[in-house]
């Protein structure tokens, strides 16, 4: 068996030639931004190199606070964001430019939170490529996997592409896509369909780009993949060496890159929520620590490890630390990172990763004859592929054929609930007031223009990022940015039957 060294074409042995470590982040984010920022500054202390940001559904959703759609919700599976001046209370005392990467869960609004940063970077004279902005921005996944999609694909699709057009060709440090397969794995999914369908929708994406007369090499090496590393060990080490294959082969060969890093896969991975158990909660350090080890082993950029309470709820302030110890110790404390892909070579991990190199190109020819992501999106065919193999776990785990301890072998009577994180319940209403007060304090003339604005572009082709910016900095909410698109597209609304 010849293999190449790692750091050379197809990269399946890592896109470095060297060992190192990976940045160490951590997801979070719940109530109100003085809450979150409070966590972040706590994790900072601790030695966090990055971190993301967790919003609330009504943010993702592209509604406010004050919306009566958000009732009940504001706040509760992340933090509310309504305007720029949440985002100043959020970063507060955080310098932009010392930290290597801020994420977040944004993709139907990801041209919202971009637009959000390149403002907050200007009020504090920073040069936004002096700081990493790490945005999902994968809106199409949302419609197979996720469900907070708000316009229907093909307008979601041309947000997604305005922001990866804007930053690559004025902000190329930032990361403008992550590619996001963790959504649609914990959706259910298999190994196979995680990568290919991912790698489906990153093909819509370039494509709109290079259309629009950007070259692939500017958008490529900007771009990052965000996978599960779940609990199946040898296979997710194969699943990581496989992607990084199928994704330079794609770029060489069906794109023509000249630059080697459009063919480096960048690797983001997060350890499988799908994986913990409310049941003996204590039992989800083992089950993380093995997923990150997995996700080390096979080679990845930057990793989160989950907290051992969020089958529970919001993670606590211990638990959110403990997560980030189990990165530190196997860091520091284990020899992995002094090795590159130390699986090379090995029987099993070496004919896993073939197969799943030539089932994940079988898939993504699939998808390709239909006509595509954004054609198989409404045909439902993603959706029914991933309903399907999650109906297939459910059944194995229901018949004991795969045994999750604590839930169904192993169990105890009295098992006890670790000590959770508790919201207030006053985060609603505080966020409500924050948000009228940002209203009374706005010029009008100037944020109702600026969205007048907004509808004028998006009723054409041009890019949205100058007239969102520009909103954005007259006072305009996260809701209202997307009522004025709305005018425009309308909502999406599924075609399929129930």
């Amino acid at each position: 068996m010849v293999l190449e060294n790692p750091g050379e074409y197809p990269y399946t042995r890592g896109i470095n030639p060297s060992a190192g470590v990976w940045t160490m982040g951590q997801y979070g984010g719940f109530g109100t931004p003085t809450e979150t920022n409070a966590r972040f500054r706590m994790l900072l202390d601790q030695g966090l190199t990055g971190f993301s940001v967790a919003l609330d559904l009504p943010t993702q959703l592209g509604l406010d606070s004050d919306d009566p759609l958000s009732l009940g919700e504001v706040g509760r599976v992340g933090v509310a964001i309504d305007s720029l001046a949440d985002i100043e209370i959020l970063m507060d005392g955080i310098p932009l430019e010392k930290i290597s990467q801020v994420r977040t869960t944004a993709n139907s609004i990801g041209y919202i939170w971009a637009a959000m940063f390149i403002a907050l970077a200007e009020q504090r004279n920073v040069d936004p490529n002096k700081f990493g902005m790490f945005i999902q921005n994968d809106v199409l996944k949302e419609y197979v996997a996720r469900g907070t999609q708000i316009f229907p694909a093909e307008a979601g699709l041309k947000l997604s592409v305005d922001v990866i057009e804007h930053i690559a060709t004025k902000i190329p440090k930032w990361v403008s896509l992550a590619m996001s397969g963790y959504h649609i794995r914990e959706a259910g999914s298999n190994a196979v369909q995680e990568v290919a369908f991912t790698f489906a929708n990153a093909r819509e994406y370039l494509d709109k780009a290079i259309a629009r007369g950007v070259s692939v090499d500017f958008v490529a090496p900007t771009l990052f993949t965000f996978l599960s590393s779940n609990i199946d060990f040898l296979p997710e080490i194969a699943k990581f060496r496989a992607a990084r294959r199928v994704w330079a082969k794609l770029m060489r060969e069906k794109y023509g890159t000249k630059d080697p890093a459009s063919e480096k896969l960048r690797i983001f991975a997060f350890t499988a929520g799908s994986s913990l158990t409310a049941q003996q909660a204590m039992n989800n350090v083992v089950r993380t620590s093995i997923e990150m080890m997995s996700a080390a082993l096979g080679g990845i950029q930057t990793m989160h490890v989950s907290a051992f309470d969020e089958a529970l709820g919001v993670p606590s302030e211990e638990a959110a630390t403990l997560a980030l110890r189990t990165q530190q110790v196997i860091a520091n404390e284990t020899d992995i990172t002094k090795v590159v892909d130390p699986f090379a070579g090995s029987y099993v991990v070496e004919n896993l990763t073939a197969d799943l190199v030539k089932e994940i190109e079988a898939l993504i020819g699939k998808i390709e004859k239909i006509g595509g992501a954004v054609a198989a999106i409404e045909t439902g065919f993603q959706k029914r592929e991933i309903e399907n193999s999650a109906y297939k776990i459910s059944q194995e785990i229901d018949n004991e054929e795969r045994i999750i301890v604590g839930v169904n072998d192993f169990v105890t009577q009295n098992d006890l609930a670790p000590n959770l994180h508790k919201l207030d319940p006053e985060v609603g209403n505080e966020q409500r007031k924050r948000l009228a007060e940002h209203r009374a304090n706005r010029k009008n003339d100037e944020f109702l223009n600026s969205l007048a604005e907004i509808t004028r572009v998006a009723s054409g082709s041009e890019n949205v990022m100058p007239a969102l910016k520009s909103a954005i900095k007259a006072g305009a909410t996260v809701g209202e940015i997307c009522d004025a698109l709305r005018k425009v597209w309308g909502v999406y609304r599924s075609t399929e039957a129930f």
